[in-house]
């Protein structure tokens, strides 16, 4: 299966596209878990949230299913960058979420000077957990207590 990371023109092109699949989207696993507002999706183009000197963002092409999701590469200068991987739902449980990862890393190791790519999740989401084993990744931490959660306590 193939997957090409395209490049988000959040001040140009993708404007609407960003508005539209961000307040739609619910990300249950995210410290932010319900799609945000058209407001504050305005709000973070307009400040740099989406591209700017360490960040980057990515439309998730699928060869088969078209635009599947985004994904924000962050930290960019540094030799360990992290990203923030968003499937839409409809494209969840496919087994697209590992594709997605090698692509993301495969771009990352081409285009920085990272030696090592970093992931975080929370302690229950176990599909992302099965992601990151399906594409070979290795757990080196468990952060406890550590994940932000609306209206509870931190968790794993």
């Amino acid at each position: 299966m193939s997957m090409k990371l395209t490049r988000v023109d959040p001040e140009g092109l993708d404007i609407d596209e960003l508005i539209e699949f961000y307040p739609t989207e619910e990300f249950p696993f995210h410290a932010a878990t319900s799609g945000w507002s058209e407001e504050s999706v305005r709000e973070r183009i307009a400040t740099g949230y989406f591209l700017d000197e360490t960040n980057e963002t990515f439309w998730l092409d699928h060869g088969e299913h078209g635009r599947i999701g985004i994904v924000r590469l962050e930290d960019l200068r540094d030799e360990t960058p992290m990203f923030d991987l968003r499937l839409a739902a409809r494209f969840r449980g496919l087994g697209l979420g590992a594709v997605a990862l090698n692509a993301i890393s495969d771009h990352i190791f081409s285009n920085t000077r990272a030696i090592r790519v970093e992931g975080q999740t929370r302690a229950d989401n176990y599909a992302m957990r099965s992601v990151f084993e399906r594409a070979g990744w290795t757990k080196e931490a468990h952060y406890r207590r550590a994940w932000p959660v609306a209206g509870g306590d931190p968790l794993d």
